[in-house]
């Protein structure tokens, strides 16, 4: 019998991004046409992608005790790939587990869900006021310790939405929708995630967790609703992430 010589979607997939992103080295790359169109081309390929395609499928039901449920990571990551250009895995979410607010300094990504759904919120750090109140103005509630009026940063929240299988990707660049939150939704969830460049804290790309904070007054009719105020704090306690071994086609990039 002939062999079977077709290349499998996650490697066609593998291969569209080292050409998307392969000179995507600056924050206003994404005006560029050429990087626009194949990264229309990436999100074709990402939209068709399913879970069937990589070997996995949802978990089955299956009853875990309270003690063995507190040492089971929340979270799970399947390596494919990584280069310098990017890495791609995929991530796994139990029932109700969540991804926290965090952020992915001068990188590009693209997030498909392959089964479950998840809630997505996304922000977007605002470096510098527009003329409004600073942070040292303004009041928060429960109020901030000495030592945290540092790590707050102003943002936005950009988007917020539902996505599942049959949704198209969610992208974030490093000046848009660079920091994110996800949740899963109504059982368990699996989402495709592509980062370009992959994260390295050596070269200033590692992963920072925020939270948000509630203003103690009220905003002004002249104020964006979108607008809030982020804290830097460390990972918490309630999420870590653990590892399971990749089914799906081999990629070689």
């Amino acid at each position: 019998m002939p062999r079977n010589n077709k290349t499998s979607l996650i490697q066609k997939i593998a291969s569209q991004a080292c050409l998307t992103f392969k000179n995507c080295t600056s924050p206003v790359f994404g005006d560029n046409k050429v990087f626009v169109d194949q990264q229309a081309q990436l999100a074709t390929l990402l939209s068709e992608i399913r879970a069937a395609d990589l070997k996995i499928a949802p978990p089955k039901k299956v009853s875990v005790s309270s003690h063995q449920s507190s040492a089971v990571p929340p979270v799970a990551y399947m390596h494919i790939c990584e280069t310098d250009v990017f890495s791609m895995g995929v991530f796994l979410l139990k029932s109700g587990a969540s991804i926290p607010l965090h952020d992915h300094p001068g990188m590009n990504g693209m997030l498909k869900v392959l089964y479950g759904k998840v809630n997505i919120r996304c922000y977007d750090k605002l470096d510098k006021a527009d003329g409004g109140e600073s942070k040292n103005e303004r009041q928060f509630e429960p109020p901030l310790k000495p030592f945290q009026k540092g790590d707050v940063r102003r943002a936005t929240l950009r988007s917020s939405g539902q996505y599942s299988d049959q949704s198209g990707p969610c992208i974030l660049t490093p000046l848009k929708e660079n920091l994110h939150e996800i949740d899963a939704v109504d059982g368990p969830a699996a989402f495709l995630d592509i980062l370009a460049p992959p994260y390295d804290p050596d070269d200033d790309r590692d992963c920072h967790y925020y939270k948000v904070l509630q203003t103690a007054e009220k905003k002004s009719e002249q104020s964006d609703d979108n607008e809030t105020w982020l804290l830097e704090i460390p990972q918490p306690d309630d999420f870590w992430c653990g590892g399971e071994p990749y089914p799906g086609p081999k990629v070689s990039v």
